[in-house]
């Protein structure tokens, strides 16, 4: 709101109880989370921001809408500091579901947008939704999650300084490939160094960084972490002076284990975050957002105004806007909830920006429909490619000895390195004869730039055929199978959907999702999301997939920051010593 504006004149105006508001909440019970206090107060509003916070409100008009709490708790708008508005949903259908459980601010990073529609139509993007019933924040990438040609020039600081010129952006986001930070990347230190100009925050990813290395990242400019995995690592990153966000998401469900050090070790809460890290559709659907965020810290013993103050205060002050965020005091964003206590935390009412988008757990106001095809999000295929030819899929053998690398699958995201010996035919790896969990997987360029090929284990077994998915971290086309030729017409089929997950059994496709935005989302309901994503999982559990979170799986196969080995743009990586074990090459 700028000063001095007719907008700040009126907010003036109502506060002094000269002028009506145009929303009052009165009858309830303030969570003042700035005194730890609960209040009886009324709350008083002009336009989207809060004029008035006590027991004396301006006296509504004829036009003011009157919300009666009958008691009820009266609390901020809860700040989901750290997700991924991508997994499977878009930022349309999350802020959706968002709304309806309290979250009226969401700070979400940018990385998929930018790497398939370029700085420019990102931006136009960003325009476009903020009509959204929530508050959209982001968070700008410094680079992708697996390194390509041409990466540093699509994700370059003078496009970084642009996004960060923007309000709605509040600094940079995670740099998952840590050790590059560590030791020094001009890069991205050019990056952090542009946030800081601008006053503005730089996320951090510090997963398996060693205490010994932790100084080094937050010395590089890193002012958050969210990769804690124990109470010991939440508390080693807090006594670096990092906010320390507690993840509880449906990879790593951690919250239990990481609030012992609040309740167990009896740390301080004021630089403590909750968040959901980017939760699949089925798990948010099952346990919520950040209401469910905060059933689990009460339960597991923290108190309710130290939980409500790490969903709302403190990330509010971390991103440096706890003047406009974070509480119901004056001049505040009029992001408001009526909750029925402080243990269930589903709101029965909720205020964003002054208006009432939801009650009940429903949605009230319409989501807006955009432009997904004028922002360029629709991935572009090479319609020559022979996805079809089965030769394109299985590793080349180059050992004598037929000694070939594995990948081996050891959680739904860690994988490790270990070694087969198999024959080949005219030059190509056969499983003819393998164990039944043995799978080739190939990841390739839409653009037929190349294919990077290697053997999976541990995904599934035999009875997968052909999978093919542009969900994943490159978006390029990732092809498991245990037959070539499935492969062949699963690949085929996501190329034209335009994008998505395609499984083929018995020669025929028995499920698909298109994903025609970047690869990664659907332009769908969030119900959807959430039925295609209860449906992969059966598919995939019956043909013995055996971890909980089959999406992180296939986004992170195809990344460079997580051990052990990994299928990248580059070819098989060994992550730790950044050496390529087989190369990328031609598609035949």
């Amino acid at each position: 709101m700028r000063v001095g504006s007719e907008e700040h004149r009126r907010l003036l105006a109502v506060a002094r109880g000269e002028e009506p508001p145009d929303l009052l909440v009165r009858g309830g019970t303030v969570a003042n989370v700035y005194s730890g206090e609960l209040l009886r107060a009324d709350v008083a509003v002009s336009g989207g921001a809060i004029a008035y916070v006590g027991q004396s409100p301006p006296p509504p008009g004829p036009d003011t809408r009157v919300v009666e709490a009958g008691g009820a708790i009266v609390a901020p708008g809860y700040i989901e500091a750290h997700t991924h508005p991508w997994v499977l949903y878009d930022p349309v259908s999350l802020a959706g579901v968002a709304a309806a459980l309290g979250t009226t601010t969401v700070v979400a990073d940018t990385l998929f947008f930018h790497l398939q529609m370029g700085p420019e139509r990102l931006a136009w993007m960003l325009d476009d939704l903020r009509g959204l019933p929530v508050n959209y924040l982001w968070v700008a990438r410094l680079i992708s999650q697996s390194e390509f040609p041409g990466e540093r020039r699509l994700f370059s600081p003078e496009a970084a300084a642009d996004l960060l010129a923007r309000e709605d952006v509040i600094g940079t986001a995670e740099i998952t490939r840590w050790p590059s930070l560590a030791a020094g990347d001009g890069h991205l230190l050019e990056g952090i160094a542009r946030a800081r100009q601008a006053n503005k925050v730089s996320d951090g990813h510090t997963g398996g960084a060693s205490e010994a290395r932790l100084p080094a990242l937050v010395a590089a400019g890193i002012t958050a972490d969210h990769e804690a995995i124990s109470a010991g690592e939440a508390l080693s990153r807090l006594r670096l002076g990092l906010w320390t966000m507690l993840r509880h998401s449906s990879l790593r469900p951690d919250l239990p284990e990481l609030l012992r050090a609040v309740t167990e070790e009896g740390v301080s809460t004021r630089r403590l975050i909750l968040t959901t890290d980017g939760s699949s559709p089925e798990h948010i659907a099952e346990h919520g957002l950040v209401d469910g965020l905060l059933r689990t810290a009460v339960e597991g013993g923290v108190d309710p105004m130290q939980a409500l103050r790490m969903v709302t205060l403190n990330p509010a002050t971390w991103m440096r806007r706890d003047h406009e965020l974070g509480g119901l005091a004056p001049g505040r964003r009029a992001d408001i909830l009526l909750l029925p206590d402080l243990s269930s935390f589903r709101p029965e009412t909720v205020i964003c920006g002054g208006r009432i988008v939801a009650q009940g757990g429903d949605l009230l106001v319409p989501l807006p429909s955009l432009d997904w095809e004028g922002y360029g999000a629709r991935p572009h295929f090479d319609p020559s490619l022979p996805l079809e030819d089965p030769r394109l899929y299985p590793p080349r053998s180059t050992d004598p000895r037929g000694k070939m690398p594995v990948v081996e699958l050891v959680s739904a995201v860690i994988t490790r390195l270990r070694e087969e010996s198999l024959p080949a035919e005219e030059g190509l790896v056969r499983l003819h004869g393998a164990p039944g969990g043995l799978l080739y997987a190939a990841l390739v360029d839409r653009e037929g730039k190349g294919v990077s090929r290697a053997l999976l284990s541990g995904f599934a077994d035999g009875r997968l055929e052909g999978l093919a998915s542009t969900y994943n971290t490159t978006t390029q086309l990732l092809v498991v199978g245990r037959d070539p030729r499935a492969m062949g017409r699963a690949a085929a089929r996501v190329r034209e959907m335009g994008g998505g997950i395609v499984l083929v059994v018995d020669g025929r496709v028995t499920f698909e999702l298109p994903l025609p935005v970047c690869g990664m989302m659907s332009p769908g309901t969030f119900e959807e999301a959430v039925a295609c994503n209860r449906r992969l999982s059966r598919e995939l559990r019956s043909r013995g997939y055996p971890f909980h979170d089959i999406l992180y799986t296939l986004l992170f196969l195809t990344c460079d920051f997580l051990p052990a080995v990994r299928l990248t743009p580059r070819g098989l990586l060994e992550v730790k010593a950044g050496r390529v074990l087989a190369p990328a090459g031609p598609p035949l």
